[in-house]
């Protein structure tokens, strides 16, 4: 029979993420609206954002943090194009946009001395052989994949390179090992909901000292300079933005980071997401026709969590088609470059009550789609 009860939230969208529980725009400080980024109001806003960042994650004394441009891709790509050339580069790719900083170390940069270190959907490379002679780039979670970093104990404390991490579905749902990162990028509107277009690019130490005493050999763009004159342009990370961000979006980022502050933290957070993963894997547990598209345990995401479905490609669209037309769940399929199935974001954001009344409309609309 048809379950009587919805989830109270139907936005599962792996990004943008679900808005935080009791989430309402009115209710966010609009005093910048209007105003210039600057302005004194302006630069507080935006040096509150990078500060209230560093405050809840912790994040060790001499790491920077600074709002850029273009997402959790523009910051990606700023810390590559800024910070590679001078070593041999490992790149691991297990899922889409793994694959994509690959292609744009070798298309784009057209480095010489470049290490692919690969793995197929739902697996993770053998993270022994990532040789920390060389710089490092590689994603803390599988976005696409639902496949996970379990922890940073590869990466050794005496590395020469830099460890460079794609962490925008990560950051705020999952235990990063700051001091083993020399570079964290992530984007507002994945685990904390907000909005797009705008990235976060973490520094360490040993990332400002190589952009301090390593100039890149080809010409960059603008909106990736992040020093003058050989120093770095410390501007940037106390809310100096190279460029103009939305101050409505930044209102929005800093309601997202008082709700984590209210609700008690960092770990609050990540437990929430935990416990959300939680619920999935008991009901994978007791039905034979999914399971995860995650072949080791240890490496489930507890955010974007994906799934097979013993089905074929076509039932499975159906049946996330039925779940969006009976508005219990949207946006739930697998990304469009990943096995078929089923994609379900249960990050901080999203209420496990929700994800407990999702679980009998997925039985239900597998039987419907028979």
């Amino acid at each position: 029979m048809q379950p009587q009860v919805k989830p109270h939230n139907p936005n599962f969208s792996s990004g943008p993420c679900s808005k935080r529980p009791g989430y309402d725009v009115s209710n966010l400080d609009l005093a910048t609206l209007g105003r210039s980024h600057r302005s004194g109001v302006g630069k507080a806003a935006l040096g509150k954002a990078c500060e209230e960042t560093a405050r809840l994650l912790g994040l060790p004394e001499g790491y920077r943090v600074g709002v850029v441009p273009a997402s959790d891709t523009g910051a990606v790509e700023m810390a590559m194009w800024s910070l590679l050339g001078e070593r041999p580069v490992d790149v691991m790719q297990w899922e889409s946009f793994g694959k994509g900083w690959l292609t744009d170390v070798n298309k784009q940069l057209k480095l010489k001395d470049v290490t692919p270190l690969e793995a197929d959907y739902g697996l993770l490379p053998d993270l022994s052989k990532a040789n920390f002679d060389h710089d490092v780039v590689f994603t803390w979670n599988g976005t696409t994949s639902g496949v996970k970093v379990p922890n940073g104990d590869w990466i050794p404390d005496d590395r020469k390179g830099l460890s460079i991490c794609d962490a925008t579905s990560a950051v705020f749902a999952m235990e990063l090992p700051w001091e083993k990162l020399d570079v964290v990028t992530f984007s507002w509107q994945k685990v904390l909901g907000g909005e797009g277009a705008h990235g976060m690019l973490i520094l360490g130490p040993r990332a400002v000292e190589r952009l301090e005493s390593y100039t890149p050999p080809w010409p960059l763009p603008k909106v990736f300079r992040m020093t003058k004159d050989g120093k770095l342009i410390e501007g940037i990370f106390r809310g100096e933005t190279i460029n103009t961000p939305s101050m409505l979006c930044v209102a929005d980022y800093l309601d997202a980071l008082a709700w984590i502050d209210e609700i008690g933290g960092l770990q609050a957070a990540i437990g929430r997401s935990q416990a959300n993963l939680a619920v999935l894997a008991n009901f994978v547990a007791e039905h034979d026709w999914i399971d995860f598209l995650a072949k080791d345990p240890a490496t489930i995401s507890n955010t974007s969590v994906c799934f097979t479905l013993d089905a074929e490609p076509d039932r499975v669209k159906a049946m996330v088609k039925l779940l969006d037309k009976e508005g219990v769940a949207y946006d739930i399929g697998a990304y469009r470059d990943a096995p078929p199935g089923l994609r379900i974001w249960c990050g901080a954001t999203v209420e496990t009550a929700d994800v407990e009344a999702l679980l009998p409309w997925l039985t239900w609309a597998y039987e419907q789609t028979a």
